[in-house]
């Protein structure tokens, strides 16, 4: 008979999703499971548009749908035939529109072209809306829940004509262990997986066994544990997903042995051994650990993220290597989206790759007699720098600043810096940035942040505003984001001349 839970048990539950402090006894699902009914969103609109132009809506008429899930899509404009498809998962007492709105994975479905489904259990089914990764009923091949995702994958195809061999699945918490149940029962669907703060594939078939998982050490070898994923789908013979893991070395809701379990799990499964063929360290505290095939290609990453609790790693930001807003069970750490759908190969490589350094932002130049100064923000993880003029490099520095000499009076030159990390893999490059030399008669310009304008006396500011220096003309809000190129046509005196020098 499923065990019923304490207060305490219950108050645990719900800060698995809410992000409060909670007993170490906590259980990442469950109440006993009330009489299906037709679910009801919790917070989601029927249609929401995105600041991008996509669109995130319900969807129904999905298929028999025994799971009694409801079906949510985020698709970015224009989204052509045969892009990939994201399945991502919410945590307990979370929505469809929590992970919309939070996890970040809108932003890449935007920048790489890819749609996302995002299903919503309620609580119908489980009192603490929990997806049921600890019920063989329900998150087995052909019923419950894994099957009422996998008709939402059919459907998706069907819609937006996205890619069959190109579908992945993501989950926080009780999402992550549902996306382990999937990446085992359907792995003829999944080319990828990522469980975040989850658990291993079918660690628990019931109830009261969920509890342990979380919190114990199963004593299972890898084989033991791989054979957990070969048991959902006997007899299948084709590739098996690749799967990235994400933990918190501080989290007491999930254990971090269900990291370790994990990787012993996945990397039998897929014939690799447990010893990484290559680690480095990601921004937020993260190391990651890549385990790669017989052709070097990796087919597990584990991402440890020291001092992190219990949920998804979040990043706000407009880097390029940020993503997601911070809220409950939203940790501001790193952007777990961003490394999960380059390791995916969503990016537009050939398939799982090691995850490269973010472009470096905040390029300024600033001309002088034959030189030219240039300055832009560090890179978490970069151990150099290369320089580009006119795209071919002219030098490589530790730091952020780097001066090009012997230039030719009267000549404009285009910059742009490219991160390199300690294994000597060169990032993309950043945006370029021009810069003139003064002389050889023709007016001295400069194109820089508004910030950098007035550090250099070309520009003033006042309420927090740019103005340029002489003709007084508005620059806009005095910042390192805004961007734009002056030109000096006297002594003390500058105009704008966006795109005319």
């Amino acid at each position: 008979m499923p065990l019923r839970p304490t207060a305490a048990a219950l108050l645990t539950a719900v800060s698995l999703a809410l992000g409060t402090a909670a007993p170490a006894t906590a259980v990442a699902s469950p109440t006993t499971p009330t009489a299906p009914a037709s679910p009801a969103p919790a917070s989601a609109a029927p249609s929401v548009a995105a600041a991008t132009g996509g669109s995130f809506q319900q969807v129904t008429g999905f298929g028999t749908n025994p799971g009694n899930l409801a079906m949510y899509t985020y698709t970015p404009a224009g989204l052509p035939s045969g892009a990939p498809l994201v399945v991502a998962l919410h945590g307990c007492v979370q929505s469809a529109t929590d992970y919309y709105r939070n996890s970040g994975w809108t932003k890449f479905a935007d920048q790489y072209g890819f749609a996302v489904v995002f299903p919503q259990t309620s609580s119908a089914n489980n009192s603490l809306s929990c997806f049921s990764w600890f019920d063989a009923s329900k998150a087995a091949r052909g019923v419950g829940e894994a099957r009422s995702v996998v008709e939402m994958v059919t459907k998706a195809e069907s819609l937006y004509g996205s890619d069959a061999h190109r579908v992945f699945v993501t989950g926080l918490s009780a999402g992550g262990g549902m996306a382990a149940d999937l990446l085992a029962d359907y792995p003829e669907v999944f080319a990828g997986g990522a469980i975040d703060s989850g658990l291993p594939a079918h660690c628990a078939t019931t109830q009261a066994a969920a509890s342990g998982c979380q919190n114990s050490d199963q004593g299972l070898t890898p084989a033991q544990w791989g054979d957990k994923v070969r048991a959902a789908y006997q007899g299948y013979t084709g590739p098996w997903p690749r799967v990235a893991i994400w933990q918190g070395t501080a989290d007491t809701v999930v254990r971090p042995v269900n990291a370790t379990e994990l990787r012993d799990q996945w990397t039998n499964v897929q014939g690799v051994g447990r010893q990484p063929t290559s680690t480095r360290s990601l921004p937020g505290g993260t190391t990651q650990e890549l385990y790669a095939d017989a052709s070097g290609k990796p087919a597990v990453a584990l991402f440890t993220i020291s001092g992190m609790g219990h949920g998804l790693a979040v990043d706000p930001g407009s880097g390029a290597d940020q993503c997601g807003a911070t809220g409950a069970y939203f940790l501001d750490t790193i952007c777990s989206g961003y490394y999960t759908a380059q390791f995916w190969g969503l990016d537009g490589g050939s398939g799982p790759t090691d995850p490269g350094l973010p472009a470096p932002t905040g390029l300024t130049a600033t001309a002088a007699p034959g030189s030219v100064a240039l300055g832009w923000q560090s890179v978490s993880g970069a151990a150099s720098y290369q320089v580009f003029r006119n795209d071919s490099q002219v030098g490589g520095v530790t730091g952020t600043s780097f001066t090009d000499t012997g230039l030719a009076a009267g000549t404009t030159y285009s910059y742009s810096v490219a991160a390199v990390d300690g294994a000597g893999a060169a990032g993309p490059r950043s945006a370029a940035v021009t810069a003139t030399t003064p002389g050889g008669g023709t007016s001295q310009c400069f194109t820089a942040s508004n910030y950098a304008h007035v550090s250099a006396g070309r520009a003033t500011q006042s309420g927090g505003l740019t103005y340029a220096l002489g003709s007084g003309q508005s620059m806009g809000l005095w910042n390192t984001f805004v961007t734009h190129t002056l030109k000096q046509t006297g002594p003390g005196y500058y105009v704008l001349a966006d795109g005319q020098c």
